[in-house]
């Protein structure tokens, strides 16, 4: 490719990737004015897009929101402790480093052999969720992407039997922290593309990401055979996640199929009685 060529295509797929992320941010009333965002940074290709992302909008958005890099160093063995530091002065953002050993508590607790990204993720967001408080954050902004939503759909569906995903925008469990998504449009190849464009310091998860047969790998590897055989698959199921009709599933609690015509039926017996009544009125 040519040195034009590939500067064009750089230019695309920026400019596709902050679009992408400015209609996700409107559609959902992610970012208000005054917002102070607690941005979560990993050190993983997701995460730093999002980061470079939100402080490419932030120079153009109508609203004025701060932002502020938050890392939550678990201790895992050979991690590079200055990587994120250097990166993030370099940035010129303010940031923070947490330090909780939540490595040793997840090898302790979770058998081998058994995933440990369920305790190791709850850890994770308990200690992040109450630093968000402490800093004054109004949201907390975390990293997952368009395909991450529809794995956790079929992860749900195979594995827990539910019809649930990863919505773009929640109120936390303790109902103090509202979580956003701004990367719930993007597609995770273009994510890739950006790492690679940036020379983003990528740290490898020697935790759980180095586990194998994960089911999120295997549904993974799914959706891809299915892309690859069918393209556009993966964009029509996250469509249908924006396009629910309860009323066409059978969840009891979300429509009321008991009751299912009875207004209806009500309604109509009713206007019958009443023009009844009137046929009564006229022939007296």
């Amino acid at each position: 490719m040519s040195l034009r060529k590939h500067e064009l295509e750089s230019n695309k797929l920026q400019k596709r990737l902050r679009r992408n992320v400015g209609k996700a941010v409107a559609d959902y009333r992610m970012i208000e004015q005054g917002d102070r965002i607690m941005v979560c940074l990993s050190g993983g290709k997701d995460s730093y897009a999002m980061l470079d992302i939100l402080m490419s909008l932030q120079k153009n958005a109508p609203v004025h929101f701060d932002l502020v890099a938050v890392n939550l160093d678990q201790k895992q063995p050979g991690f590079p402790e200055q990587v994120l530091p250097d990166y993030l002065d370099e940035l010129g953002i303010e940031y923070h480093i947490l330090e909780k050993d939540t490595y040793s508590i997840v090898k302790s607790k979770i058998p081998e052999g058994k995933t440990y990204c369920s305790l190791c993720s709850r850890l994770r967001r308990g200690t992040l969720y109450g630093f968000a408080e402490q800093i004054g954050a109004t949201k907390v902004a975390l990293g997952h992407h368009r395909d991450d939503i529809v794995e956790t759909l079929f992860l749900n569906m195979f594995y827990q039997g539910r019809l649930k995903a990863m919505p773009p925008k929640l109120l936390s469990d303790d109902k103090r922290n509202i979580l956003i998504r701004p990367l719930a449009y993007c597609k995770e190849t273009d994510l890739a593309a950006l790492a690679e464009l940036k020379k983003f310091p990528i740290i490898p998860c020697n935790l759980c990401g180095s586990q194998a047969g994960l089911k999120r790998n295997a549904v993974k590897e799914m959706l891809t055979a299915w892309e690859r055989q069918f393209p556009g698959r993966i964009d029509a199921i996250f469509g249908a996640i924006k396009n629910v009709s309860p009323s066409q599933l059978a969840d009891t609690q979300l429509f009321d199929f008991a009751n299912l015509g009875e207004s209806e039926g009500k309604m109509e017996i009713e206007a019958i009685a009443e023009v009844e009544s009137y046929i009564q009125a006229i022939n007296v």
